[in-house]
């Protein structure tokens, strides 16, 4: 019986997918905590710690389909142990003989945390291909519309003109962006782990640390310079990469969110027949998909804040924070994926309406280019003279509801200075996009081969 929106049968699909879900299941968990101890014993196997046939047969049985999951279960109610139960599962599969060297001078943390960093390898790579994905689409989204002049907005209002493909290469930059975060941050956070009861590798002697790097490079993770039992700083660099991702993705959704409002309806997301947007209001096209990825990167962002806790430890070994990992960590990696899959479908099918955005570019009758009227004046009477005048005639322009040309031409100021030729072409928003275009360029040069 599921209990959470990742594992419900009814709405796991909008908060996760399945290829994401598989990497946190509890069989691929089991299946992380054998490996490890496989590469353990042969990693000691190859240095003469354990004996040749053991490591053999402990690598032969590693494989989580042996393992009684009800008895691991069950287990673990009754030894409040989060790993002993394995180690005697594992012990029972391989047999008194070879299972005696199982966990050979490990602790529990080194397994656990190592099974962490392997789900997080295989989240990684899948976060990876995600943004690859988006970062694309908005290259080819923002190639398409790099000339489609629109209202650029702040603070909620007109400002001056951009182009739709500005917008979305704005996007495609932050995407790039996280690749390189993404990359940067494996070797610190995608790293193994073997140090012993107290981090010391007492345990293993001399040959510590050449058994941790053996068994590292065995599963494919770094090798770490120091034992990370307490320094949780990896997990709280990729839970905050994490949560980045998520806002960009979160970002966009708004943006299409508040693009889709009735008075505005240049953005929407993609509709057909049978999306309902409402159960009373049959007129509605809700953007509900949009609100869902907003919805869920929010929860990321939130659910990721729990790495800083767990970075305060205490002494050599604290389990309290230790354990958040292992609920936070799912979570937001199953839902950033889920929220990167819808906003992938988003991007490849979004409504461009542009005769509503040629419509909204001259909503405001000219005032969209103050700025523009403003630095042309400037050049005869200074910029701070001109900003009075235009500021002036702006603000009699909206309160009467006007054209900006029209009250313009009522002043002398301005009309002393400026003929109306050159007014009428410095009042034409499409003419004032400044370098939205070589913008796109530049950021379609710099992403494209990836």
């Amino acid at each position: 019986m599921a209990s959470f929106v990742i594992d419900s049968k009814m709405f796991c699909n909008q908060y996760g997918t399945p290829e994401m879900r598989a990497v946190f299941s509890d069989e691929q968990l089991v299946q992380n905590w054998v490996d490890c101890w496989a590469a353990l014993a042969e990693a000691e196997e190859s240095l003469g710690i354990v004996p040749e046939e053991a490591a053999k047969h402990i690598r032969e049985c590693a494989k989580w389909e042996n393992m009684d999951m009800d008895s691991i279960r069950e287990g673990f109610v009754t030894t409040s142990h989060p790993l002993m139960p394995q180690i005697r599962e594992f012990e029972r599969v391989c047999g008194k003989k070879a299972g005696g060297w199982i966990h050979w001078g490990a602790t529990t943390q080194d397994i656990m945390d190592t099974a962490v960093v392997m789900q997080i390898r295989d989240a990684h790579k899948i976060i990876t291909d995600q943004v690859k994905a988006l970062l694309r689409i908005c290259l080819e989204r923002a190639k398409e519309n790099k000339n489609v002049a629109m209202a650029g907005r702040t603070h909620g209002q007109h400002a001056v003109p951009i182009t739709l493909g500005y917008k979305i290469a704005i996007w495609a930059d932050e995407f790039g962006r996280h690749l390189e975060r993404l990359e940067e941050g494996e070797s610190r956070y995608l790293t193994g782990q073997l140090a012993g009861a107290a981090g010391t590798l007492a345990s293993l002697g001399e040959q510590g640390l050449e058994v941790q790097d053996r068994m590292c490079r065995i599963l494919g993770l770094h090798t770490p310079v120091s034992t990370w039992h307490v320094a949780r700083d990896g997990f709280a660099e990729f839970a905050s990469t994490v949560a980045i991702i998520a806002g960009t993705v979160g970002k966009i959704a708004n943006e299409f969110i508040n693009l889709e409002r009735t008075e505005i309806c240049e953005l929407e997301e993609s509709f057909s027949m049978g999306k309902v947007g409402s159960s009373t209001m049959p007129h509605k096209r809700n953007p509900m998909v949009c609100e869902n990825i907003l919805a869920t990167c929010r929860i990321v962002q939130a659910n990721a804040v729990l790495s800083y806790g767990a970075m305060i430890q205490e002494h050599e070994r604290d389990m309290s924070f230790w354990q958040t990992e292992w609920s936070y960590i799912p979570q937001i990696c199953i839902m950033l994926d889920g929220a990167m899959s819808m906003m992938k479908e988003i991007l490849n099918s979004m409504i461009v309406r542009k005769e509503q955005i040629h419509k909204n570019l001259y909503m405001t009758r000219g005032l969209i280019v103050s700025e523009r009227v403003m630095l042309t004046l400037g050049q005869y009477l200074g910029r701070q003279d001109a900003h009075d005048v235009i500021y002036e005639a702006t603000m009699k322009a909206f309160e009467e509801d006007r054209m900006l040309k029209e009250v313009l031409k009522e002043d002398e100021r301005v009309t002393s200075k400026i003929s109306e030729e050159v007014l009428d072409e410095v009042l034409e928003p499409m003419n004032y996009t400044g370098c939205c275009h070589k913008m796109v360029d530049r950021v379609v040069a710099k992403w494209e081969s990836i």
